[in-house]
């Protein structure tokens, strides 16, 4: 028998303050208050400093007005600021089983990695884990010298793996950034392109470059790649190498095929540290070839030394829709990319 559906009472919020945090909270146009709506499905009216919400999450979106009221006291929040402060306060994603979904009033900013200064050397000032599985990959990384991250697109893996590697060349801890992934067309055929060797390479490796960019700057990137530093390279390029001393990246490990996997873990020398990347739902390979990536978590699952984090729509840090998006196709059993 269900239950017959009742129409939530509206929920009346007074923001204190003066009109400059106001001005901070709402965005210019009433902007931050429309996505603040929007991600709750309620409707918001302002009349100065009250706020009337009417909808079935009235109280929820109330509670979540007040969260970001508190962090709009000394800074005008952008429509990037609640975006991400909606992913972590568990917006579009629906709780885990047998788990209670978060009162979003009761979250503080999520706790830094093993409960110290979350300090990573990039001049990302704001770099924090978004979500508890986020902070749980960043503890994997710290702690182990080969991470597997698995999950959908939009996790933060690549980004955040990037952002590990730089702290630990900034540190001196690893010598060298190497950076790799599979040379494989996304479901086209793209025909000869033109060009030398890194031309030809170079767009099946643009989202390295972009992570780096935004983590460190083009003029500082670029001097790197001079030195030597920084290498990014197709994986098929690493057969036959050793590498000491360095943090290596493989993205796209979904594409690999088991011997490529085998070949890239078997490179990892003394000082290394690995993190491989992927997103099962969203292989490229030729029909009936079995991912690298799957088959390496399945054997190596019990290996001491090794982690793995499992990424869910729940970890999506990008709009708010698309972890909805995520979600239908879950649901729908398509994971055609």
């Amino acid at each position: 028998m269900t239950r017959p559906t009742r129409t939530a009472k509206p929920v009346t919020v007074k923001l204190e303050g003066d009109n400059m945090h106001l001005a901070n909270l709402c965005g210019p146009l009433d902007e931050n208050l429309r996505q603040i709506a929007d991600g709750w499905n309620v409707s918001l009216n302002r009349r100065g400093e009250h706020v009337t919400i009417t909808g079935e999450q009235a109280k929820a979106a109330g509670k979540a007005l007040q969260w970001f009221h508190r962090r709009a006291t000394h800074k005008a929040l952008s429509v990037d600021d609640i975006q991400l402060g909606m992913v972590e306060l568990g917006v579009g994603r629906e709780p885990a089983e047998n788990q209670a979904a978060p009162e979003p009033a009761a979250l503080p900013d999520l706790p830094p990695v093993d409960d110290q200064s979350l300090s990573l050397r990039t001049r990302k000032s704001d770099l924090r884990p978004r979500t508890p599985r986020q902070r749980d990959y960043l503890n994997s990384i710290l702690r182990h010298d080969i991470t597997f991250g698995i999950g959908p697109a939009g996790t933060g893996k690549t980004w955040l793996a990037v952002a590990c590697a730089i702290d630990a060349l900034e540190r001196e801890t690893v010598q060298r950034l190497v950076l790799t992934r599979p040379a494989v067309e996304a479901g086209e055929r793209l025909g000869f392109l033109p060009g030398d060797l890194v031309q030809k390479v170079d767009p099946y490796l643009r989202p390295l470059y972009d992570a780096l960019y935004d983590l460190m700057g083009i003029e500082r990137v670029q001097r790197l790649f001079e030195k030597q530093t920084i290498e990014i390279a197709p994986l098929a390029y690493m057969r036959g190498r050793t590498l000491n001393h360095a943090f290596v990246i493989l993205d796209e490990a979904q594409n690999t095929t088991p011997e490529q996997m085998k070949m890239f873990l078997t490179r990892i020398g003394f000082g290394s540290k690995a993190v491989i990347n992927g997103d099962p739902s969203q292989v490229d390979l030729p029909r009936g070839q079995a991912s690298g990536l799957l088959h390496a978590v399945d054997i190596l699952e019990s290996v001491q030394g090794i982690a793995t984090t499992r990424f869910t729509s729940r970890d999506v840090v990008r709009h708010p829709l698309v972890a909805r998006i995520v979600d239908a196709y879950e649901k729908a059993g398509d994971h055609v990319a």
